[in-house]
């Protein structure tokens, strides 16, 4: 049969021609994303280099932001709302300070999934690479910027006396399943932010309720003594009280077992499984979408 009487499509396949920016299947796009690893480290390394460029403490902030932000919610639930109720008064900043840096890491990885593909149309409409490699490099930028703030928080929890010890190792794990977590996140609001600019503006109030939620600033099983039972379960087995209450498990001498969730492990594995793979799947099924309209 010759060609002229073939419809275009019945051509194209003929000839071996696929539609242009057309999704990949997912193990070539995984295979894809594999072979863009040095791109998604150098533009994660670019991005947090660049980011306090302007400023003349330059990458302190990395660790000061983080930090004064602790010294205010100290001040404002420490010491005016009496929130440290319930917990050690020796235990309480350094409480504090591992809840903020370890929410931190999960809201600015949110927020900077939002605007992976809406901030860098020019990236995505110049090149052709796996799409999925910003959102990747926005969540692996905020947990190199994590790792400058556990500077801080090794200094805070040795000054309150607790001297290293071998619980210190599980944030290996903890921050491994977080960082899962928080990419599928990413990839998520990444999609969804790619259609809704105006998603950036809302997700700073979404996020500020998660946080309040979370006990960031408290205890959730003391705060929430003589209210329904299901009630604190429900804020206590959400990811972000659970990574943070087995970063404060892990860092703090004081802060025992007690304090978890029964079967706290498995949630923490549970969510970075459920989330990072549903994100993903998510993110690459709109894959040909970005970039264009």
């Amino acid at each position: 049969m010759s060609d002229t009487t073939l419809s275009p499509a019945e051509v194209a396949a003929k000839h071996g021609l696929a539609v242009s920016g057309a999704r990949p299947g997912l193990a070539e796009y995984c295979r894809q994303l594999w072979g863009r690893r040095h791109f998604i480290l150098s533009f994660s390394q670019a991005k947090l280099t660049a980011q306090y460029s302007q400023a003349k403490l330059g990458q302190i902030w990395q660790v000061a932001t983080p930090l004064l932000n602790a010294l205010v919610y100290y001040f404002i639930f420490g010491v005016l709302m009496n929130a440290k109720r319930g917990i050690p008064s020796d235990v309480y900043i350094p409480f504090l300070v591992t809840g903020i840096f370890v929410f931190t890491f999960t809201q600015n990885s949110v927020m900077a999934g939002v605007r992976a593909i809406s901030g860098n149309l020019g990236l995505v409409r110049a090149l052709h690479f796996p799409r999925a490699s910003l959102p990747i490099s926005f969540a692996l930028q905020q947990l190199q910027q994590l790792l400058f703030s556990m500077i801080v928080l090794v200094l805070v929890v040795v000054a309150s006396g607790t001297m290293p010890m071998a619980s210190w190792l599980l944030m290996v794990p903890v921050l491994a399943c977080q960082f899962v977590f928080n990419t599928g996140l990413a990839m998520i609001m990444a999609r969804l932010g790619s259609k809704t600019p105006d998603l950036a503006q809302l997700m700073p109030f979404v996020l500020r309720t998660w946080m309040y939620a979370s006990g960031v600033m408290f205890s959730i099983k003391v705060v929430l003594q003589g209210k329904p039972h299901w009630l604190a379960q429900v804020l206590q087995v959400n990811p972000a009280a659970v990574y943070m209450d087995l970063a404060r498990y892990s860092m703090i001498d004081g802060y025992g077992a007690n304090n978890l969730p029964p079967h706290v492990w498995a949630l923490a594995a549970g969510w970075a499984l459920l989330v990072g793979v549903a994100g993903f799947v998510y993110f690459w099924k709109a894959e040909e979408q970005y970039g264009r309209g």
